[in-house]
């Protein structure tokens, strides 16, 4: 029989601040990372806000405007709670999937937009037309690799499986 690592709380609640911190970095707001990381790091399916408010040592207020976030982008799902007038939340299912697929709209627009610079800086031979056509180009680039990325993790997550 395989044994299971014993969970190490102290440890994993050390990760969940650190990645919120990088994600704060990002611009997401800190609470709404440590959120999304403390429901990755929870066995069970769904936490509802008194319980993330307790791992957090946070109040339950504090995590409304988080999960309404994370909801926004795709990553969390509110459900209710039988027997109660109140929610709980889940992660979606390959929110990463999920939120990479909502990120390539709006890499079209940054492209669009970089278009456009690059005509009202006069052109790519000028340097801001330059630098505004680099990163047209580059989330092109980007853009255009995506879904064989995501197919080649559809493949590598199947095998896992």
């Amino acid at each position: 029989m395989v044994r299971k690592p014993p969970r190490d709380e102290g440890a994993l609640r050390s990760v969940i601040e650190q990645l919120a911190l990088v994600l704060a970095d990002l611009g997401l707001p800190r609470m709404a990372g440590r959120v999304l990381f403390v429901m990755m790091g929870a066995d069970e399916r769904r936490l509802t806000a008194g319980e993330l408010a307790g791992r957090l040592d946070t109040s339950p207020a504090s995590i409304s405007g988080a999960v309404r976030l994370l909801t926004q982008l795709g990553m969390v799902v509110r459900e209710p709670v039988p027997g109660s007038r109140g929610y709980a939340y889940r992660l979606v299912d390959d929110a990463w999937y999920e939120v990479t697929l909502t990120k390539l709209t709006m890499l079209k627009t940054i492209m669009d937009l970089a278009d456009h610079g690059v005509v009202a800086a006069g052109g790519e031979t000028t340097p801001a037309g330059a630098r505004l056509a680099g990163m047209r180009d580059f989330y092109a680039f980007v853009r255009d690799r995506m879904p064989q990325l995501i197919d080649e993790w559809a493949a590598v997550k199947a095998e896992r499986a």
